[in-house]
């Protein structure tokens, strides 16, 4: 039996300082505004006004393209905690849909770009996160452009184990809210291949499927090899223990 708590999992607020804590205390005229979005509502569409910045203050949301044939690319999953908007560009350059109901905080960028000018800490925050968000792109190109179907499951599900320490959370369960298709526009897979993965995990006792849309990772281990490309280690002989 399984002791975890799935109520903490459910519109889990952010447990890390938000970097704009404090913002409208110390600048009035950039407090935010609160907004609720319905699951599978739009936050905004590619080609509006980057007028505001979004955080993320429970639910999830993704944030995607779609390409000229017709098929989307999604680009980012963005949980309690995160910022969406935060660019250089006068409009959106990618589309951002509620996966779950989902609350956020709204910040005018004009009022923070002034927040900014004046407080150089939310100006290296911002800088940061701008850094983070570059760094999150070239991994996404090598998922997409060099891995296989296990490795970029693997990589997938131990991404949002990293999020969960970062955010001083436990590194197991995930919490995964989004479809399978969501999952497969994500890795550049077909939705099938990623269902026969996640089954694949199962059956080789890797993960474990939990209540609430909670994913145990159960041998940390064989995920990280199979994230590293480092399969062969287990041999037939695992294979045969694990069906």
């Amino acid at each position: 039996m399984s002791s975890i708590d799935f109520k903490a999992f459910e519109n889990t607020s952010s447990v890390k300082p938000s970097v704009l804590a404090g913002l409208g205390s110390e600048h009035p005229g950039a407090s935010p505004s609160n907004v609720t979005v319905e699951a599978k509502q739009m936050v905004f569409y590619e080609g509006d006004p980057a007028d505001y910045v979004y955080e993320v203050v429970s639910g999830t949301v993704k944030l995607y393209k779609l390409l000229a044939d017709g098929r989307r690319q999604i680009t980012g999953f963005f949980f309690p905690g995160d910022l969406i908007g935060v660019g250089l560009h006068d409009t959106h350059t990618h589309s951002a849909e509620a996966v779950i109901a989902t609350q956020l905080r709204k910040y005018s960028r004009s009022r923070l770009q002034a927040a900014m000018n004046q407080n150089p800490v939310i100006s290296r925050q911002m800088f940061g996160l701008a850094a983070d968000e570059l760094a999150a792109a070239q991994d996404q190109l090598l998922l997409l452009g060099r891995k296989s179907p296990i490795e970029k499951v693997a990589s997938f599900l131990l991404k949002l184990s990293e999020r969960n320490c970062d955010r001083g959370e436990a590194p197991s369960p995930i919490y995964l809210p989004m479809a399978r298709s969501d999952i497969a526009d994500y890795l550049g897979l077909t939705t099938e291949t990623v269902s026969r993965t996640f089954s694949r995990l199962r059956r080789e006792r890797a993960i474990r499927l939990l209540e609430s849309h909670l994913v145990e990772l159960v041998d940390m281990d064989r995920l990280e090899c199979y994230a590293d490309g480092s399969e062969s280690e287990y041999g037939d002989d695992y294979m045969h223990r694990a069906a």
